[in-house]
């Protein structure tokens, strides 16, 4: 059985496999396409929809317990890119 995780946009419940890890490198928002970089980490869907959601409720710097803002502009460049 597969692990379950919820995706910090929609708050929907899915597959590990179905979502993209993300972790905060100091004050940057990085992508974790292998889920193996150390520290907390935070689940969301690959898709524009569920990022916004999470970039416009500041879930991702909730989820990752950071205490100032986040540099979001790289992660967002990436995920452009990829898809």
């Amino acid at each position: 059985m597969e692990p379950v995780r919820t995706c910090v946009g929609c708050r929907a419940r899915a597959p590990r496999s179905s979502l993209l890890r993300v972790v905060a490198d100091g004050s940057v928002l990085v992508r974790d396409e292998r889920a193996i970089l150390p520290g907390r980490g935070a689940w969301v869907h690959e898709t524009d929809a569920c990022v916004g959601k999470a970039l416009a409720r500041r879930a991702f710097v909730r989820a990752l317990r950071v205490s100032g803002p986040l540099d979001t502009q790289t992660f967002e460049s990436t995920l452009q890119r990829n898809g």
